[in-house]
């Protein structure tokens, strides 16, 4: 992964089942299964700052997906370094996937998206995200030492 800007998204592991309190945005109860959370990093350090960031245990509380990461294992991160935006097609994409459900207003109170937040109780294929991501996507995969 590079320090250049592009669009990601976190595939997070949940194992038990617990209640996280988001800021003002409220609480979310959060289920055993694989959240996706779809995001993107302009700014100085691109896509490695920020998917490092997400990695971080200790951090202040800043997204909403700050909250959600004290109950999820960051298991890898899917992204693409292309000049464009690709964060509002990529939700909209997951939205209408069969098999996730979005956790409606999560992460997208600044655009018009249904939900930056989306949830599978079984999982998501590699193949099914990358059918809804397209092509020119790299894949990250987090382990302890990262």
């Amino acid at each position: 992964m590079k320090s250049l800007p592009g669009t990601y998204v976190l595939v997070l592991r949940s194992q038990v089942s617990a209640t996280v309190r988001v800021g003002r945005w409220g609480v979310l109860p959060v289920l055993p299964g694989t959240y996706l959370y779809v995001g993107s990093a302009f700014g100085p350090g691109g896509v490695a700052a920020r998917v490092s960031r997400h990695c971080r245990a200790t951090k202040s509380k800043h997204w909403h997906i700050d909250y959600l990461r004290e109950q999820t294992a960051l298991e890898s991160a899917w992204f693409s370094h292309a000049p464009e935006r690709l964060e509002h097609r990529w939700a909209t994409s997951l939205g209408g996937s069969d098999g996730l459900q979005a956790i409606a207003g999560f992460g997208c109170s600044d655009c018009q998206c249904a939900s930056h937040l989306f949830y599978a109780a079984d999982g998501l294929s590699p193949h099914a995200l990358l059918s809804c991501l397209g092509a020119g996507v790299e894949v990250w995969a987090c382990n302890a030492d990262s």
